[in-house]
């Protein structure tokens, strides 16, 4: 089996920093006074339902894995009020971005974690997401490193546990390898189906599908982006073919 896979356990860490510049009085006042109310308790008893998990009237929970500066995250919130946005970021830079739209645009849909997603992944209900983001995750490009990129077989293994069957996983990368190992870990994970017929549906995004920041700036140095969307079909029918 490929490097990428053979990952020693499922709790390596898989980002880098956590802090940035010195956050300013006002960003401070969020983290003390905006995160505290959205911030999922990972400490209490997890929800029978996911959607129980926000105020509004949600239908279905998405899950946005490494939101960075929030672009993404915001833009689903906005045009989906009907849906819960959770969002997983360790970097308190794009973390305070999230509150100070939450708070400055009166969203009532977002749930924050700043931290691993993966101790989130734990703590959910069974088949309590409907569709997962993982938008330019961190490449780690050198090959020793490769243990800690996110997307293997274990993580895979791990997600499925908490996807409504039927539910769509969306991975963009601007980082060629990253891609390979990536389809080479969802070909290894039985009830994963890859959306694609034709390279147009990995070279562009759906119309549901904004840019974030960090796409912007890789297309600025040259660099071309690959969309890549996959189903959850269940570990009972993974042998069946998904529609697109």
């Amino acid at each position: 089996m490929e490097e990428a896979n053979k990952v020693p356990h499922d709790d390596i860490r898989s980002f880098g920093r956590r802090h940035g510049r010195k956050l300013s009085a006002r960003q401070q006042g969020l983290l003390a006074n905006v995160l505290p109310r959205l911030r999922i308790d990972l400490e209490q008893p997890p929800p029978e339902n996911a959607t129980s998990l926000f105020a509004t009237d949600a239908k279905d929970v998405w899950l946005e894995i490494g939101f960075g500066g929030g672009e993404h995250l915001i833009w689903q919130a906005e045009h989906h009020p009907n849906v819960g946005l959770i969002g997983c970021e360790p970097y308190l830079d794009g973390v305070v971005k999230v509150l100070d739209a939450v708070e400055t645009k009166g969203l009532k849909n977002i749930r924050v974690l700043p931290d691993d997603a993966r101790r989130l992944l734990r703590w959910l209900p069974d088949q309590s997401i409907s569709r997962v983001f993982i938008l330019f995750p961190d490449p780690w490009p050198k090959k020793r490193h490769w243990k800690r990129r996110l997307v293997s077989t274990q993580f895979l293994a791990t997600l499925a546990r908490v996807l409504k069957p039927g539910a769509e996983l969306r991975l963009a990368t601007d980082i060629g390898d990253y891609a390979r190992t990536s389809l080479l870990a969802f070909r290894a994970s039985p009830g994963y189906a890859w959306l694609a017929a034709g390279p147009s549906d990995w070279r562009e995004r759906t119309p549901d599908w904004p840019p974030t920041r960090y796409e912007q700036k890789a297309i600025a140095q040259g660099r071309r982006p690959v969309y890549l969307r996959f189903r959850w079909l269940g570990s009972a029918q993974f042998e069946q073919k998904a529609p697109k």
